[in-house]
C-alpha cells in the first residue's frame, strides 16, 4: 500500500531516508530549510510526517508547527539526540508542543551511505501506540530495509543519542592505536553507562540488547561512514573540537549529547565516566591521552554497577 509521506529535513539522513521510501513507492515529498518554504504547507493531505531534522533544529521546528498539525496524522521521528537546554529527546521536544500526537521513533544502525546503496538493514520503530508502529512496520519494511518494532520510545531514544558519545570515544581510541582489548572494554563499559542514564530515565534495560542499542553501536562505533566516529579520530590525531566539526563539515551529534547526559544524570545523582571524559576533552581540560588515562585508573568495582 503506497503511503503519502511528508519528510522534514534533507540533510543525509533525511534524503536517505526520502529515496528509500520513493523507491518502495510511497509518494513522498520533502520539506528543508534550504527551501525557504513554509513547512506547514507539506502537512496538508499526507498519512505521515517523517522528521529527520538534525536535533538542534526539532525545538523550533515542533513550535512552529503546532498551530498547523493536522487532527490524527502521525509523526515518526528519525532525529537522534537530547535538547540541551530542555534535557529531553526529539519525541518528548513534539509532544510537548503537540500533546496529543501520536508519534513512532525510528531508530536502529542506520548508516545512510549503506542504506543510499541499497545494502541490507534493519531498525526498530518505537511507539506507546503499538498499533500505529505495527501498521507503519507493515507499509514501510522492503527486502533490504527489514523493521521491528518495540513499546520504548525514550529507552530508544536514549540509547540512539548515548551511542554517538560512546562512538566518540570509539575513535579517539582507534585513534591512538589502542588495540581491539581496549575498545571491546570501552564499548561495553559504554553500554553500561547508556543503561544507567536510560533506566534512570524510565527506559526498559531490553532495548539496550537490540538494534537501537547494541546494534546501532556497534555500527556507529566501528564504522568510517560514522560521523562520531570519524570526529573521535581526529580529536585523537590532536585536532580541537572545531577544527575536526570543520574537517567533518556536517552535524557531529556526540558533543552535546555528551553535555546533555551530564546533565541528566546529575540531576538524577548518577555518574557517566566517559562522557565526563568526551566533554572533558572537548572543553579542552584534558588530552585524548590523558581521557583514556582516567578511564583506566578509576577505582576499582564490581562489573555490573
Amino acid at each position: 500500500m503506497a503511503v503519502r509521506i511528508g519528510v522534514l529535513g534533507q540533510g543525509a539522513w533525511g534524503r536517505t531516508l526520502a529515496g528509500l521510501l520513493q523507491r518502495q513507492g510511497h509518494r513522498v515529498q520533502v520539506w528543508s530549510r534550504r527551501l525557504q518554504t513554509d513547512p506547514a504547507a507539506l502537512l496538508a493531505e499526507q498519512d505521515l510526517i517523517l522528521s529527520a531534522v538534525a536535533m538542534a533544529g526539532v525545538p523550533a521546528l515542533a513550535q512552529r508547527l503546532a498551530g498547523h498539525w493536522p487532527k490524527g496524522l502521525p509523526l515518526l521521528s528519525g532525529s537522534k539526540g537530547i535538547d540541551l537546554e530542555q534535557l529531553c529527546t526529539a519525541s518528548q521536544l513534539w509532544q510537548r508542543c503537540l500533546p496529543e500526537l501520536q508519534c513512532v521513533v525510528l531508530s536502529g544502525p542506520n548508516l545512510a551511505d549503506e542504506l543510499e546503496r541499497g545494502l541490507p538493514a534493519a531498525s526498530v520503530l518505537a511507539s506507546v501506540h503499538g498499533a500505529l508502529a505495527s501498521r507503519l512496520q507493515h507499509h514501510l519494511s522492503s527486502d533490504c530495509f527489514r523493521l521491528y518494532t518495540n513499546a520504548d520510545p525514550i529507552g530508544t531514544e536514549l540509547a540512539a543519542a548515548l551511542k554517538n558519545v560512546m562512538a566518540v570515544a570509539a575513535g579517539i581510541c582507534d585513534g591512538l592505536g589502542l588495540g581491539a582489548n581496549a575498545k571491546a572494554s570501552l564499548l561495553t563499559r559504554g553500554l553500561a553507562e547508556m543503561g544507567r542514564l536510560s533506566a534512570a530515565m524510565g527506559g526498559d534495560p531490553a532495548t539496550l540488547y537490540g538494534l537501537a542499542g547494541l546494534g546501532d553501536l556497534l555500527a556507529t562505533a566501528n564504522s568510517p561512514l560514522s560521523r562520531n566516529y570519524r570526529f573521535g579520530l581526529l580529536l585523537a590525531e590532536g585536532l580541537s573540537s572545531q577544527e575536526a566539526l570543520g574537517r567533518i563539515g556536517a552535524t557531529v551529534e556526540g558533543p552535546v549529547t555528551a553535555e546533555a547526559a551530564l546533565a541528566l544524570a546529575r540531576r538524577g545523582g548518577g555518574t557517566l565516566p566517559i562522557c565526563e571524559q568526551v566533554v572533558a576533552l572537548l572543553h579542552g581540560r584534558s588530552s585524548a591521552k590523558a581521557v583514556v588515562r582516567a578511564l583506566m585508573e578509576r577505582d576499582l568495582k564490581q562489573e555490573m554497577s
